[in-house]
């Protein structure tokens, strides 16, 4: 076997399973700007000359008045330089919107490309993650943290920052504008600000609480919907008549999130009211104190308060009111974003437990042989590592199937040997080209054996090793390419019937998916149909048997060509009929390969190369269909429950056939 060096996959210094908690979010939330420094560079030169702009306005109100309507000097209105000063206050105006265009339009794409690479980051990391994650993960879950919580940062990433500047350079240029005109006045406009900030900073931190206590609240509907009225989801309550409390389980999550969405809006309402009466009243409290200046109640230099003066400082002090408030707003939905960010970085900061190590080689696809051995195996299935308010707890796996690892998950839970290990102490080697065949009573460790092939799990101890090179020195893509894998329940995408084979191999031409097809036994039932392989499949290609679905996967499979094929109880549930289609496709796909077998239905694996019977997560007896008979192991035991039980007649598993041996 040929091995060809390749990089390895990036690992960070954290241990799987870490969260890096101890980062600030908001550097985190910068570096996702990062890439758009050029465009942002532009937007806070447009805010600042916007700005720059808005506050010579008040300036320009008061050489109306002081210089223009009505000069200090005593002379008539000076009309020309009315004109001049109206013809800028209406440039002004007319300068700042075009500006606003364009900064809309930057703001813009840097906000929603940055929200798409977060969105495509987070997908491509949880592809990444181990299959015992997604067991233990409410699917419904993701989808909230990959849709929800990612929509609810929009507008922190396309507005807020933006929003930040803007009003903390136009507050600034408004403050220094009231400082020159009239300092007394605005020590009074700004005497209670420290108090609001104050009051602000506690209102922000119960909005946080809500914002994430709502976020799991939705993400707990998202997952009830995707359970609920997914195919499987519907099925399962039709058939045990439990739509009604499906109904009453989604109306009390929905009625839960209500609550929280009325208690999250109104959190601050007062607050915000309190400024606004503040802001409202400023300027009639500003006409007191400056009577009182003017008749020298206050000594604070009357001689300088002009009615120019005192116009302009009420309109900077009606303009401060709104980019104070919107400031004030836009740190309440910093907070509470910063909630979702937490969220979704929670998800990010995971380390995958299945990992490349330093220095993976590839396989070379075209000089695998296929060996396979498991030497000196033990396996304790991981803690699942569920974030707060995903797990699958006592719900269905994923569209309510069970899936056949979750019951082995559990250690001592009726699997493995009773001290925690779901496979203890296994040892076989499968020879290149062989058929090896797996067998035990449900929960014996069968899955899980086969799991630890393609690494969908790590071995506690021991190794697995294909053509002697230990998987976990393999590079993961040259491995998938290596093993093939056919499930006892096929999953089939809604599209075509030609989309779901060519999965294997995308690149792959009509003809060579129809010769994987005809190999399936399954080419004249695809023609069969009016649309024949541009059918579409349905959700978990509902549309079609049960057979046909085996069959599609086995062209799946076949199309991609594996040097080891993995066929878990691919046979169970079907007609006699339908089995022997399905049988002489698995003989054609198991031709010049090496293939792992797992089977209920012993009439499957009779002919076998090498039987292996797995008991309590232990290997107990290894040999051929005859040499395990003879033994009158755990073999001869699951063949004569099976065989007592089967209608009389059925030749394929009559126990008196003359080649076997009572």
């Amino acid at each position: 076997m040929g091995l060809m060096p390749r990089p390895s996959a990036v690992i960070t210094h954290l241990e799987p399973g870490d969260l890096r908690r101890d980062e600030p979010v908001l550097p985190r939330v910068a570096r996702l700007l990062r890439p758009y420094r050029s465009k942002i560079a532009l937007v806070l030169v447009a805010v600042v000359a916007a700005a720059t702009l808005q506050s010579l306005v008040p300036f320009l109100t008061r050489a109306v008045f002081d210089n223009a309507l009505f000069p200090l000097d005593g002379g008539p209105p000076r009309l020309h330089l009315l004109a001049w000063l109206v013809a800028g206050m209406c440039a002004i105006p007319v300068a700042t919107a075009l500006i606003g265009i364009g900064q809309n339009w930057l703001t813009s794409t840097v906000g929603n490309s940055a929200m798409a690479d977060l969105r495509g980051d987070l997908f491509e990391h949880l592809q990444k993650m181990e299959l015992a994650f997604f067991t233990a993960t409410k699917t419904g879950a993701i989808q909230s943290r990959l849709a929800n919580d990612v929509a609810g940062v929009r507008t922190v990433l396309t507005d807020t920052a933006t929003t930040i500047v803007q009003n903390t350079v136009t507050v600034s240029a408004a403050f220094v504008s009231m400082v020159v005109l009239s300092w007394q006045l605005t020590i009074l406009t700004l005497v209670v600000m420290p108090l609001f900030v104050l009051l602000q900073l506690r209102v922000g931190r119960r909005r946080q609480r809500l914002a994430r206590r709502t976020q799991e609240s939705l993400s707990e509907m998202t997952a009830i919907t995707e359970e609920a009225l997914s195919v499987s989801g519907i099925l399962l309550a039709k058939v045990f008549n439990r739509s009604e409390s499906e109904v009453a389980r989604y109306r009390e999550a929905n009625r839960r999130q209500t609550r929280l969405q009325v208690e999250q809006a109104m959190t601050g309402r007062t607050f915000f009211a309190v400024v606004q009466v503040f802001f409202a009243i400023t300027p009639a409290l500003i006409y007191l104190v400056a009577g009182w200046i003017v008749t020298g109640a206050l000594p604070a230099g009357a001689d300088s308060l002009t009615a120019g003066t005192l116009v302009a400082f009420t309109t900077l002090q009606s303009r401060l009111q709104m980019p104070l408030l919107q400031l004030m707003r836009v740190s309440l939905d910093v907070q509470t974003s910063l909630a979702l960010f937490r969220r979704i970085f929670e998800y990010l900061d995971l380390e995958p437990a299945i990992t490349e190590r330093p220095g993976a080689v590839a396989l070379d696809p075209d000089r695998v042989r296929g060996r396979v051995e498991l030497r000196d195996v033990r396996f304790r299935y991981p803690e699942p590592r569920a974030l707060s308010g995903t797990t699958n707890r006592d719900r269905f796996g994923e569209s309510g199937v069970r899936i056949e690892a979750e019951p082995e998950s559990e250690a001592g839970t009726g699997t493995g040997t009773g001290t925690g290990w779901a496979l203890d102490d296994i040892s076989l080697v499968v020879e290149p080209g062989q058929l090896a065949a797996i067998v035990g009573p449900s929960g014996s460790g069968k899955t899980t054996a086969t799991y630890l092939v393609p690494r969908f799990y790590d071995v506690t101890e021991g190794a697995v090793l294909i053509d002697g090179h230990d998987v976990r020195d393999l590079t993961l893509s040259s491995l998938a390419d290596a093993v093939g894998m056919v499930t006892q329940e096929p999953y089939l995408f809604h599209g075509t019937i030609r989309d779901n084979i060519a999965y294997a191999r995308p690149g792959a031409s009509a003809d060579q998916i129809e010769q994987a097809a005809r190999d399936a036994n399954i080419h004249d039932r695809i023609m069969s149909f009016p649309e024949g392989y541009e059918t579409i499949t349905g959700e978990r290609g509902y549309r079609l048997s049960g057979g046909e679905k085996q069959r599609l996967a086995i062209a799946r499979v076949l199309l991609k060509d594996p040097a080891i094929l993995i066929l878990d109880e691919a046979t169970s549930a079907l007609d006699n009929e339908t089995e022997r289609l399905v049988q002489e496709a698995l003989e054609r796909a198991t031709r010049s390969r090496t293939t792992i077998a797992i089977a209920h239905r012993l009439s499957t694996i009779q002919s076998a190369d090498v039987i292996f019977g797995l008991e309590d997560g232990r290997l107990v007896e290894h040999g051929t269909h005859v040499e395990l008979l003879r033994s009158g192991g755990l073999y001869k035991r699951l063949y004569d429950e099976q065989f007592s039980r089967t209608p009389a007649g059925a030749p394929w598993c009559d126990p008196r056939r003359a080649d076997v041996p009572l």
